[in-house]
């Protein structure tokens, strides 16, 4: 009995030293986190081709790697820092030549007061906006290091991971201390969520971004391609994402006395964009991953003060996994629990 005793205690100590030196070196890698989400995600999305084309058609590993790797970054990385780039440059020639904005901002408000009776808008609080979104700009620009960083993160860590695939898989498997039916339903889970997120989540995101420039265009908005750029990337925020964007665009119309635009964008924003994100956010998502939308939105939230830009992919995860945990405790424990119980009945 004593020396039972003393390996627990043995056990539970090395225990402690493993988890102290974890979250000591997770600390200070914490910074490039996000790089391995992105390593882990863009692995999940292709392993199933990559092993494809290395174990049945025999292709070298590295070189395949080095193409997946190459198309990611054509196809997902080459049209954001472009987009962003356009998107940079036009908010810098605003904050140059700030008049503009300012006779929009002036419109809205009077408008908003003309609704509801109060100055909303005040000279006070539109100033402190400004000078707030000025701020924001060098931040952006002194973090491009750290996504830089990330970047290479995502690069480096995917190529040992696609090059050591299989490996990789199998010590995952033997360090996991669940029944292997419970690991192959962990597994399942997360290849289904990371698909429906990181696949549906940002195509979601380009057909509401698409229907509301050709909205724009339509009922004359300026700079109509900028802004339909802009509300595909707020459609990433569920619910009110879009109508960041489009509302103000409606009471500006309405204060220019454009009244039959401002309607006709208003009718088209509601029924057209609203129900685009809608459907297609619950469709989808639940069609590709059977993602519930409550755990999509929850995982937002979540996610985004986790882990960054990825708390798109890894909130909803986050969540699901929870949720999973307590099934595979009960499918543990449970199931551990009724054994000894039938036995003794027996």
């Amino acid at each position: 009995m004593e020396p039972d005793f003393n390996n627990r205690i043995r056990q539970i100590f090395f225990l402690l030293i493993i988890i102290a030196l974890a979250l000591i070196v997770f600390r200070q890698l914490y910074i490039f986190f996000p790089g391995f989400l992105g390593a882990v995600t863009l692995y999940i999305l292709c392993r199933k081709y990559f092993f494809h084309l290395t174990e049945q058609k025999k292709w070298n590993k590295s070189i395949t790697a080095i193409l997946f790797m190459t198309i990611f970054l054509a196809c997902i990385v080459a049209p954001v820092y472009f987009s962003l780039q356009m998107a940079f440059s036009k908010i810098e020639a605003i904050l140059k030549q700030p008049e503009q904005l300012n006779g929009v901002i002036g419109a809205i408000s009077k408008q908003l007061k003309e609704w509801t009776g109060q100055d909303l808008l005040t000279k006070e609080a539109t100033a402190d906006m400004r000078k707030k979104a000025t701020g924001l700009i060098p931040g952006i620009l002194n973090s491009s290091a750290t996504l830089l960083g990330n970047l290479l993160m995502i690069l480096f860590l995917a190529y040992f991971m696609f090059k050591n695939g299989r490996n990789m898989e199998k010590q995952i498997d033997h360090f996991i201390p669940l029944r292997h039916k419970n690991i192959t339903l962990i597994a399942d889970e997360t290849v289904g969520m990371v698909r429906a997120n990181a696949l549906g989540i940002p195509l979601i995101s380009l057909i509401q971004g698409v229907v509301a420039l050709l909205g724009y265009w339509v009922f004359g908005i300026k700079d109509f391609v900028l802004l339909g750029l802009i509300t595909g990337i707020f459609a990433f925020l569920p619910i009110i994402g879009t109508a960041m964007i489009w509302l103000p665009l409606v009471i500006y119309l309405f204060s220019s006395g454009e009244n039959g635009k401002a309607i006709g964008l208003l009718i088209y924003s509601m029924t057209i964009i609203g129900n685009i994100d809608y459907v297609a956010r619950i469709s989808f998502l639940q069609k590709v991953g059977n993602v519930h939308p409550v755990i999509t939105i929850l995982g937002l939230i979540a996610g985004l003060q986790l882990f960054g830009f990825l708390g798109f992919v890894f909130g909803p995860l986050l969540i699901s996994y929870l949720i999973l945990l307590v099934k595979i405790y009960k499918s543990e424990f449970s199931e551990a629990r009724r054994a000894p119980q039938q036995a003794e009945k027996g």
